[in-house]
């Protein structure tokens, strides 16, 4: 009897940290008509420290597009916060039902998630992948003076005009065998801000033979978020770091360092 009593605590001290990350996940419908429905997740030392805490918002591929908000979860960064990865920051991931992020709606998003969440309006970041990839220059690029900073994974931008885009500290990442979104579609956008003399605030990476999916493994580095992190809107001149890196073989370990921290958290 006390054996079965004492495998059914351990069962539940391994499965209580994992119980907790979904407790701080919550579902939001559409706040406007025809608008995104969107995930948020609090971190756990939220209500201590929720006037300093930053919020990212996640915008996702065209794969994970739908009416099905479980969708949103299968990769980036909830999942990553999922299995174990500790991101110390509001997270917003909205899905979009087809076509190209609408950097209104997204922004009628953060409009929300100021009247009804506290956090550092200095610290507003947006990162995304492939079709999220160009919601974030889109959104980024109409929206400079309220995001801190940005990474856009192998997308591109649909803008006529990337002076916004000069105005926050970015960073494009592409796979040079992406064969889903071509790296030239990055290329045009880093060209197009070089003609303006738009790039002193730019960093790009051409990651030579990373596929599509490659870039995925960005969503599961620490570093990724510690970069955004360094940028606030009330820098001077918002000057971008360039001088930090992310080894490749950090980018390798992505999946199993995770792996590790969820069997520690079943451990612990």
């Amino acid at each position: 009897m006390q054996k079965r009593i004492l495998i059914s605590v351990l069962c539940w001290l391994f499965l209580l940290p994992l119980q907790a990350q979904d407790d701080l996940l919550t579902s939001k419908k559409a706040i406007t008509s025809g608008g995104y429905p969107f995930w948020v997740y609090t971190p756990q030392d939220y209500l201590q420290y929720r006037e300093t805490t930053p919020l990212i918002i996640f915008l996702h591929g065209a794969s994970l597009c739908g009416t099905d908000l479980q969708r949103v979860l299968r990769y980036g960064p909830l999942d990553a916060v999922k299995k174990g990865l500790e991101i110390p920051a509001l997270i917003v991931a909205p899905q979009n039902p087809k076509g190209h992020w609408s950097p209104q709606k997204l922004h009628d998003i953060l409009e929300w998630m100021t009247k009804h969440y506290v956090f550092n309006p200095q610290r507003v970041y947006v990162i995304g992948m492939s079709l999220g990839g160009y919601g974030t220059l889109d959104f980024a690029g109409t929206y400079p003076h309220q995001i801190a900073a940005a990474i856009a994974l192998c997308g591109g931008s649909t803008l006529r005009n990337y002076e916004g885009l000069s105005h926050l500290p970015l960073w494009i990442i592409h796979g040079t065998a992406d064969r889903a979104v071509k790296v030239e579609e990055s290329k045009k956008v880093v060209d197009g801000m070089r003609s303006l003399h738009g790039d002193q605030r730019l960093r790009y990476e051409w990651i030579k033979g990373a596929s599509h999916g490659d870039l995925a493994r960005y969503f599961y580095l620490t570093s990724t978020y510690d970069w955004l992190f360094q940028h606030t809107l009330i820098e001077p001149q918002r000057p971008v770091d360039t001088s930090f890196q992310i080894t490749a073989e950090e980018k390798a370990g992505a999946y199993q360092k995770i792996k590790k921290r969820k069997q520690e958290l079943r451990i612990e």
